[in-house]
């Protein structure tokens, strides 16, 4: 049985339609098929049933997962052992984060270990909390960087160790706004609810906690605009449509925007690094680890406070 066929496999099983697997495993439709194909046609019996509601295993289907999952555990096991053995001349590792870090940390840390390791493939999953902790539990991450506040402190899927303190800002553009107003130091969030607000997807940690502190506060924000992704969010910021709130790592070298500290109440984040439990690093997912470890300290400034001693 091939490696690709096994995966194909897996992800159908998973993920419940061959469509869905196919794009995870950056496939066209007709190519997912003929791999699902060629392995019923090695074992000859169905493994799904097709039909409008997605792929649903067959009996043999469900007898086969369990293998393939083992068999597939075996390879990349086999990879790690010779990941090592090539001294990280050769490699992979699988790194996911938020988008709110993807942005700042992790592209940091990156590009110090690509400079460092030219020759390990570098994967990233952008996801959200309980997409991440998934990915990590079910072996296809290595490693993740991921958020927790006092209201949500995570789950029990990972192993987390705490990295730093953030603060949330307000930024706004850094040219004066067209009604003459500018941005004070200090933004109380009160204040911060009478802005023309650039509103990110519900979907972002973030949002959910903008959107719990004005509740707790009796507050309702003025959107400008909803729904925006990270990029969109700090562009349409630059233009001067609104203002946002956004991690303070997240304003750094960006001389399009300028922030303020948001108060009464301040609001933080804790990022941390979220590691498989019971799991043996490769050598390259143990050299990312390092890297991220290492990396820590130079984030410290405005808003940001490390944790690692």
């Amino acid at each position: 049985m091939r490696i690709d066929h096994l995966q194909a496999f897996d992800a159908a099983a998973r993920l419940g339609t061959f469509t869905h697997a196919a794009e995870e495993l950056f496939l066209t439709q007709p190519s997912f098929s003929r791999k699902i194909a060629g392995l019923e046609a090695e074992l000859g019996a169905p493994l799904f049933d097709r039909g409008r509601g997605g792929a649903a295993l067959t009996a043999a289907g469900e007898a086969l997962l369990p293998i393939a999952r083992r068999i597939l555990a075996d390879e990349r096991s086999a990879r790690r052992t010779l990941d090592e053995l090539a001294g990280l001349r050769r490699g992979l590792v699988r790194i996911g984060a938020p988008p709110t870090l993807c942005v700042s940390l992790v592209a940091d840390v990156l590009a110090a270990f690509h400079a460092r390791h030219p020759e390990i493939e570098l994967h990233v999953l952008e996801a959200g909390a309980h997409t991440l902790a998934e990915a990590l539990e079910a072996g296809d991450l290595d490693l993740a960087l991921t958020v927790t506040r006092e209201d949500r402190p995570g789950t029990d899927e990972a192993r987390l160790v705490p990295l730093l303190r953030e603060e949330l800002v307000v930024v706004a553009t850094a040219q004066r706004p067209h009604d003459g107003t500018t941005l004070p130091d200090e933004v109380t969030l009160a204040e911060l609810a009478a802005l023309p607000q650039v509103a990110f997807n519900r979907s972002y940690e973030l949002r959910a906690s903008t959107d719990a502190a004005f509740a707790a506060h009796g507050l309702t924000p003025r959107i400008a605009v909803e729904g925006a992704e990270m990029d969109a969010v700090l562009r349409f910021v630059e233009r001067g449509i609104g203002v946002a709130v956004v991690p303070a790592m997240v304003v750094r070298g960006r001389a399009g925007l300028r922030s303020a500290r948001l108060v009464r109440p301040a609001l933080e984040r804790t990022v941390n690094l979220a590691l498989r439990r019971d799991a043996q690093a490769s050598a390259a997912a143990a050299a990312m680890h390092e890297m991220v470890l290492a990396s820590v300290p130079a984030m410290a400034g405005p808003g940001v406070v490390p944790l690692l001693s």
